[in-house]
């Protein structure tokens, strides 16, 4: 996968366009939020994610559906259990994954962060295939938008504590953060 810095794509993934995304305020990349999702929770590799995204989800195919089908969200990237990476928005606009949220004193983190999304819960531990890809994505973004500092790095539970508990206790940051100090140490 490589990040086109212009467009704000990466090249050698999935394209899923969401129309869940405006414009950043000020282009300001300098936050990047991990989430989990899966749809219907606990379920993987149903495709229904993209539809969420997407504004397609058929509500009437689970009960959970009903309850999100007004949602309009969205991520930068999904990263499924096999190491697949979508992307949804373009990383240079405003997707709508934070809501609510704060960071350091900062209101509305969408203004200014990128949102992953691993596919998966609170309390099932990510594959392996999705921390590399995680650690890989990162590091174009890193290389990207320089802002993004190991230390603007957080869970969704970080930005909006008491709402969001994503990416959850099954997520091991001393892996995925390990992984990105490994590599800075190599270049």
């Amino acid at each position: 996968m490589q990040l086109d810095p212009a467009s704000g794509w990466c090249q050698g993934v999935c394209h899923c366009p969401s129309p869940n995304f405006n414009a950043r305020p000020n282009g300001e990349i300098s936050l990047l939020i991990i989430h989990n999702i899966s749809l219907p929770p606990g379920q993987f590799a149903t495709g229904k994610v993209q539809a969420f995204f997407q504004n397609r989800l058929d509500a009437t195919e689970h009960p959970y559906f009903e309850g999100i089908r007004e949602l309009r969200v969205s991520a930068h990237f999904l990263i499924e259990r096999d190491g697949g990476v979508t992307q949804f928005v373009s990383c240079l606009d405003r997707a709508w994954h934070a809501g609510i949220s704060s960071f350091e004193g900062r209101e509305t983190c969408n203004d200014f962060s990128l949102g992953i999304e691993l596919e998966g819960t609170d309390e099932l531990p990510f594959s392996d295939a999705q921390y590399d890809a995680l650690s890989t994505l990162t590091r174009q973004l890193q290389a990207a938008y320089p802002g993004i500092t190991l230390n603007r790095i957080c869970g969704h539970s970080d930005v909006a504590p008491g709402r969001k508990t994503d990416p959850g206790p099954a997520f091991d940051w001393a892996r995925f953060r390990g992984a990105l100090q490994h590599t800075g140490e190599m270049q």
